[in-house]
């Protein structure tokens, strides 16, 4: 379903131990991103589209409210972000998002995924420079030059669009996710976003082959497993 599909794995909630395990991130990140930016979806369009996304995902909805109200209780911990970047197997990159309220550990968890891995943890910058912090949009449809008709004329700076098995992807500055999201909600009646957020998206794409595509897996299934780890973005094409 295009570059925005291929560029980070998906969580696999297949026992309840992986469901609890998706349940805490998206309670995390729901509650750091309503404690930031305000309580309520409707002014704070980066926790509805991150409420949209939990749902799609079939986070129940007492999780969504408990991280919200924690938010709006004030206290709680204090996350900070934290930004990792590397080569993973077959010289693939990879740029880790995490949540933390203790950077030395989640240093240290990250790194020695690589370690087991025997790939190389790089310095800030190191791939980074490779992908676009892009907002990114997909939706069902088959009109993208409506679409992004709709876009410019709310002066939004859109950087491509496909249209992939009736599936439009918008890409866009990612200082533009809130403009981009109520264009094209204004513009297309009862949009439902297969994905609205933003991303790393790889330039180029490195093929992967042999055996380390079982140690790509193994990679991304042990970063799955650190609790503060948010999300995982590769440009590696199996």
């Amino acid at each position: 379903m295009g570059r925005a599909y291929q560029n980070r794995k998906e969580s696999m909630a297949k026992t309840s131990d992986q469901k609890s395990k998706v349940y805490s991130k998206y309670g995390r990140e729901i509650y750091v991103c309503a404690k930031k930016g305000g309580f309520d979806p409707d002014g704070n369009l980066a926790l509805r589209g991150l409420i949209d996304r939990a749902k799609k995902d079939q986070v129940p909805a007492h999780v969504i409210d408990k991280a919200i109200d924690k938010a709006r209780g004030g206290g709680g911990e204090d996350f900070d972000t934290a930004r990792y970047e590397g080569f993973g197997p077959g010289s693939c990159m990879v740029i880790i998002e995490c949540l933390t309220d203790n950077p030395n550990r989640t240093f240290g968890d990250v790194r020695q995924c690589f370690t087991k891995t025997k790939t190389k943890i790089g310095t800030q910058g190191s791939v980074s420079h490779m992908f676009d912090h892009a907002a990114v949009f997909a939706f069902k449809g088959e009109d993208e030059d409506s679409a992004l008709e709709a876009l410019m004329e709310a002066d939004v700076d859109v950087t491509d669009i496909e249209n992939e098995d009736g599936i439009i992807t918008v890409f866009a500055p990612n200082t533009e996710f809130a403009k981009a999201r109520q264009a094209l909600t204004d513009a297309i009646e009862g949009i439902d976003f297969e994905m609205a957020e933003i991303q790393f998206v790889p330039q180029t794409m490195t093929p992967v082959a042999g055996d380390d595509i079982e140690m790509l897996d193994k990679f991304l299934d042990m970063l799955e497993d650190v609790d503060d780890v948010q999300r995982v973005y590769h440009n590696a094409e199996v």
